[in-house]
């Protein structure tokens, strides 16, 4: 079974940036052990360019925003595609409602693979670039990864915690990748 664990968002906004720095603290604090393939894979803003990749596997779990009417910021949702509750507006940004239309593409082609969502809401920064992820997100992050060791022992992967360097740190260092630290 091949899984791709796929990071979203745009890391020069702060905590729309969370499911690519979430992708990266994977990939840089945890070791798996499987007989699966589980790719960790950056997939910024992208959307629509990541068709081709997104058909390889066998299940895709994506790491992003979500907009939910009244929630507050830190809140963190998980769901199937399938089973998108009403409450989530992806309305956000533009990379959120791109992604949702990009999984509709694939699903009307039929090609869509099972893919489950791990979603947090972000403090909207606006036009102001950072790298700096607001104290919800930090916390709420901490509930996301739990969903995420949570899938991997749904589907056999075990895995080791080698590492544990701060979200911030990797969030800092997202834009030349963390393959160093």
């Amino acid at each position: 079974m091949k899984i791709l664990v796929l990071g979203v968002g745009n890391i020069l906004f702060g905590d729309e940036g969370i499911g690519v720095h979430l992708c990266n603290y994977f990939k840089v604090n945890y070791k798996l052990y499987t007989q699966h393939q589980v790719d960790f894979i950056d997939g910024g803003t992208l959307a629509q360019s990541l068709i081709p990749v997104i058909v390889e596997y066998d299940e895709v779990l994506i790491l992003d925003c979500v907009s939910v009417d009244g929630a507050k910021v830190g809140d963190v949702y998980h769901f199937s595609f399938t089973q998108i509750p009403n409450i989530i507006t992806w309305a956000g940004s533009a990379h959120e409602v791109e992604m949702l239309q990009t999984l509709r593409l694939v699903e009307a082609m039929g090609d869509l693979p099972p893919v489950y969502i791990v979603g947090i809401v972000p403090y909207i920064i606006g036009e102001d670039t950072t790298f700096m992820l607001s104290q919800e997100i930090l916390q709420g992050v901490k509930v996301m990864e739990q969903v995420v060791l949570d899938f991997f022992k749904k589907h056999e992967v075990k895995y080791e915690k080698i590492k544990n360097i701060d979200l911030q740190v990797i969030a800092n260092h997202s834009f030349r990748g963390v393959d160093d630290l």
